[in-house]
């Protein structure tokens, strides 16, 4: 397996504790998450209808600004496992350092897969990659610069699971464009990500091609009813950008108290170079906080935003160490 956050057995087993002793800030998952996820029994016990479905896909269109056509998936990381399948073989080209599995699954399919650090160098690809806003980094590409690619690639995907907090930056109310297609991670920003719900959104000829692989029951119901309830929601919304924004501003000041430089980052995480990211995590982690490293890049550590006033006291405490 490819490295990731969220390995919080690994945490146990270097440091102990049973997992629910641990804060796990690995991750990008809001730790306040989306509250109102009662279901009724059917919905564990029917299988999801057609209707169903189709106005969790209503929702979405809603809470992401857009008429274009769009398919429920079982959490964004299962719609990259189909990108390969979208095309013939040819080449993939990833605005990198990013998320890991892109490159990882079209190689694993045998596509000739290059990561580019600049833009225009996407140029020419089958199928052009761009996380917007980038995971591990944070940094934002403006609309009009992704949208005046389009001519020049095959197919753009535009991974923007970590668009939820940020305000006019996502493409989601032009994927009807041909060559085009937006993913979207539900689980993150509502910080429900063990329902595993995400969404494709593009033109009508990709979006069947998707739907018709992931057959007639792609998500469950429980993920149907919780999913269209907090979609629509947009006054939890609006109340969770607005405490993100303060927190990430807070955490920035205990990370640099402690001669942390902040690198970047999104409201849902922040990146810092530390010197020595091991030792940063082992520091935090003898308080039971988990951390994400990076092999690449020894000095980072990213850092999840705590849930609650107990959380920010221990990480508090684990900072002042």
């Amino acid at each position: 397996m490819r490295e990731h956050g969220g390995n919080l057995d690994v945490a146990q087993q270097r440091f102990g504790g049973a997992a629910e002793d641990w804060i796990d800030l690995s991750t990008g998952i809001n730790r306040a998450p989306y509250p109102d996820v009662g279901v009724e029994p059917r919905q564990w016990s029917a299988l999801p209808s057609r209707s169903e479905i189709e106005s969790l896909h209503a929702a979405a269109r809603q809470a992401y600004g857009t008429d274009a056509p769009i398919v429920a998936i079982g959490g964004a990381q299962a719609a990259i496992q189909l990108l390969p399948s979208l095309a013939s073989r040819g080449q993939a080209r990833i605005l990198a350092p990013t998320y890991n599995e892109y490159a990882g699954v079209f190689s694993a399919a045998g596509w000739d897969v290059a990561e580019v650090s600049e833009l225009a160098a996407l140029a020419g690809a089958d199928i052009a990659v761009v996380v917007n806003p980038n995971n591990p980094d944070g940094q934002r590409h403006d609309r009009h610069e992704l949208l005046a690619l389009l001519p020049r690639v095959g197919r753009l995907v535009i991974d923007e699971s970590f668009a939820d907090a940020v305000s006019g930056i996502s493409l989601a109310p032009d994927a009807g464009r041909a060559g085009l297609l937006i993913l979207r991670s539900f689980g993150k920003f509502y910080g429900l990500a063990g329902l595993r719900l995400g969404f494709a959104v593009g033109n009508e000829r990709d979006i069947a091609t998707l739907a018709a692989m992931t057959g007639p029951w792609p998500i469950s119901g429980a993920a149907i009813a919780i999913g269209r309830r907090a979609l629509l929601d947009r006054d939890w919304a609006r109340a969770t950008i607005a405490r993100l924004a303060d927190d990430c501003v807070r955490l920035d000041a205990a990370a640099q108290s402690r001669g942390w430089t902040p690198v970047g980052g999104t409201p849902l995480f922040r990146l810092y170079e530390t010197g020595d990211a091991l030792a940063a995590q082992e520091t935090l982690a003898r308080g039971q906080i988990w951390s994400r490293v990076f092999q690449q890049k020894p000095g980072w550590l990213r850092l999840g935003l705590p849930g609650n006033e107990v959380e920010w006291s221990r990480l508090s405490a684990a900072l002042s160490r």
